[in-house]
Order: structure tokens, then sequence, then C-alpha cells
């Protein structure tokens, strides 16, 4: 079953320390507490890139039961607040957001004898 998911990409920020702090110390609690619609929240550093530095730093994304349920969670007030942080928080540029349905593939482990 394929899943939907909010992904919100961050630029890369000249000063790495002050969106690191941001997203610890106020943006993450203020998502886990308004997105009531979430079933997961992963989020991704970005290290590098074989063309170079890349010109993005962070990649969240917040996991919903269906588009309608996303739909809604980012249509109430507290969707509204941690939508416009999240903003807030980018301090180059306006973070890129996009709705996607995740496909999930599961490979074994097991060497083949």
């Amino acid at each position: 079953m394929a899943g939907t998911k909010l992904v919100v990409i961050y630029p890369r920020p000249k000063h790495v320390d002050v969106l690191e702090r941001a997203c610890q110390d106020d943006h993450v609690p203020l998502a886990v507490a308004n997105l009531g619609a979430k079933t997961k929240i992963a989020g991704t550093r970005v290290l590098g890139s074989p063309q170079g530095l890349p010109p993005f730093y962070r990649i969240a994304e917040v996991h919903s039961p269906s588009i309608e349920a996303l739909e809604a969670c980012a249509a109430s007030e507290g969707g509204q607040e941690t939508l416009a942080h999240a903003v807030k928080i980018s301090t180059e540029r306006t973070p890129i957001f996009l709705v996607a349905e995740e496909e999930t593939f599961t490979f074994s482990q097991t060497a083949n004898a």
C-alpha cells in the first residue's frame, strides 16, 4: 500500500547551527504537538553529493494515512502554525513543500546459495 507524506526541503543555511537548534528545540516539538494526522516524522540531514555541495540541507517527511488526512491536518490551525514556523526557521529561502505518495520495496538480506 502506498503512503502519503508531506516533504519539506530546506535550503542549505549559512549558519547550520542556527537551523539545527531551531529544528531540535522548537520545530520538531511543535510538529509533534500540532500535526494530529501524522503516523511518522522522519528528518534527514543531507551530508553531501557527487555533484559538490548540495543546495539543500534538511529534508523532513511527515507521513499520513491518506491524502485526505494530510490535507485536513495542513488546513488545521496547528498545521498552519507548523507550516508557517517551517518557513520562519528557513533562514536562506522558503523551503520547498511537496505532497508525495511513497511506495516501499523490501529486499531480503539473505545470500543466495
